[in-house]
């Protein structure tokens, strides 16, 4: 990726952070970039791409740290993991998950984005699959699925209403259904 496509993609991160998605233009991005009137065009020629462009690349900027938390050797390691990561997301990741929430809600009546979303949300949840397989589930694709929601529930507490309960109980109940046996 050009350095110039990442300053626009971080702008429009930025702007849909703050001002939410009407303050979303391409000649708003290019001013906040600080590049050349008509270059986010360039990039990203209609609205829906550029949505799918930002989404596409807040699932690049969030991947790695997802993946290098998942690869814990106990329980208990996850769940420091995954406190660690939702700290992270909503402390000082907290603009580009607010811009996340932004598209999530745009998603809603915009099956584009929709789908650009979900294949995002696959990938994250591709690596809790590798985690709860390591630790012996017995339905990793479900318990991967129910923690993602879980863990999209506390982000939405924490952004939208400030809440800052402690998710460890959260988290402990889902992994303790999902390591459970004899079902």
């Amino acid at each position: 990726m050009t350095p110039i496509k990442a300053r626009v993609l971080d702008a429009a991160i930025d702007l849909l952070a703050t001002g939410g998605l009407r303050a979303l233009t391409h000649v708003r991005i290019d001013e906040r970039a600080g590049v050349a009137k008509g270059s986010t065009s360039n990039y990203f020629r209609t609205r829906a791409a550029l949505l799918v462009g930002v989404t596409d690349w807040i699932v690049e900027r969030e991947l790695p740290a997802v993946s290098a938390a998942f690869a814990p050797r106990s329980p208990s390691e996850f769940v420091d993991a995954m406190c660690a990561i939702l700290d992270f997301t909503t402390r000082e990741n907290r603009a580009l998950t607010t811009a996340r929430l932004v598209l999530f809600m745009e998603a809603s009546h915009n099956e584009v984005l929709r789908e650009a979303l979900s294949q995002g949300r696959e990938r994250m949840e591709d690596a809790v699959v590798s985690a709860f397989e390591g630790m012996g589930a017995a339905d990793p694709r479900a318990a991967a699925e129910a923690i993602s929601a879980c863990f999209e529930g506390l982000i939405l507490h924490r952004i939208a209403r400030g809440a800052d309960t402690d998710p460890r109980p959260a988290f402990e109940t889902i992994l303790a259904g999902a390591l459970a046996r004899g079902r």
